[in-house]
């Protein structure tokens, strides 16, 4: 079969039989036309251990991410890594089909570095929230996302029509699963605030304002914030707080799992209030609570 024709069935099977976000198959999509134009893949006999292998070496001779103009060494691992997942997941879904291929299993993904995790204390997210006040949208936004836990993505598609008279919503989070997760009263109190003085009829939750927003509310154009936007005034209203750190909405996603953990939950229902398929990305967080892990060992273990 000819690799352009596979490729596309491989596709469809991801966006119809497993359910993944378009966004999803565009990534699969751009994985797997780099390796097979790379490796000048035309059929599917042509997927070998030596054209996986010239792939390896390319991509980790690949220039890292660009900051300020300047690439920061070479293709982060955890980025190779998304590449051979692709290439694993075309191979597994060729031999369902009933092609013999190359065994997906030889392909062994590279070893990376646990992931730090930047969160904030109490006292900073006390600031930001004390900074947010002076603007009944931002106020509610910080609450929202410290309350829930809510990835921005998931933030922005809230609809104003959620019932907010539970601790409870519904959310669409990455493919396309629900969940549910619950709303503090002080998140409750700081949205019903918010659009209590809203004047448009945007079917969004959060939308933009000032002079821009009334020149789109002209044009009948939405005024649903973006995922940037939120990232925009996060990182902004951590800076009017004084905060040095980076500061982004997964930063407060970081905080809402390390404020669970650190006061008791475990970390299976962690795992479902974040929305993880897997949990080994919930586990990134369990290194956060080492310290106070190791004041209780102190406190208990082996005293006379």
């Amino acid at each position: 079969m000819k690799i352009t024709d596979a490729l596309q069935r491989f596709l469809e099977y991801l966006e119809i039989e497993k359910g993944r976000s378009l966004k999803t198959v565009r990534n699969y999509r751009q994985y797997l036309t780099r390796f097979i134009e790379f490796a000048n893949v035309k059929n599917i006999s042509d997927i070998d251990a030596e054209a996986v292998r010239q792939f390896r070496l390319h991509l980790n001779r690949q220039p890292g991410t660009k900051t300020r103009g300047q690439a920061s060494g070479t293709m982060k691992r955890r980025t190779q890594n998304y590449y051979l997942i692709a290439i694993r997941m075309f191979l597994k879904y060729l031999m369902k089909v009933g092609h013999k291929v190359y065994s997906p299993d030889h392909i062994e993904l590279a070893k990376t570095e646990a992931r730090d995790v930047d969160h904030l204390d109490v006292t900073e997210l006390s600031r930001m929230l004390e900074v947010a006040q002076k603007h009944p949208r931002n106020y509610a936004i910080m609450h929202m996302l410290f309350s829930t836990g809510l990835r921005v993505s998931e933030l922005c598609s809230l609809d104003r029509d959620l019932d907010l008279s539970k601790d409870e919503l519904t959310v669409r989070g990455k493919g396309d699963k629900l969940r549910i997760v619950f709303i503090s009263p002080e998140a409750r109190a700081a949205v019903l605030e918010y659009l209590k003085n809203r004047t448009d009829m945007d079917e969004a939750l959060f939308v933009q304002d000032g002079p821009g927003a009334v020149k789109r509310e002209e044009k009948n154009e939405t005024l649903r914030l973006t995922s940037r936007s939120v990232e925009r005034l996060v990182k902004q209203i951590a800076i009017e707080a004084g905060i040095s750190k980076k500061v982004t909405p997964h930063t407060i996603r970081h905080s809402f799992a390390t404020d669970l953990l650190r006061n008791g939950a475990d970390i299976r229902s962690v795992q479902v209030m974040l929305g993880h398929s897997n949990i080994a990305t919930t586990q990134i967080y369990t290194h956060v609570t080492d310290k106070q892990l190791r004041e209780v060992h102190k406190k208990f273990h082996n005293k006379k």
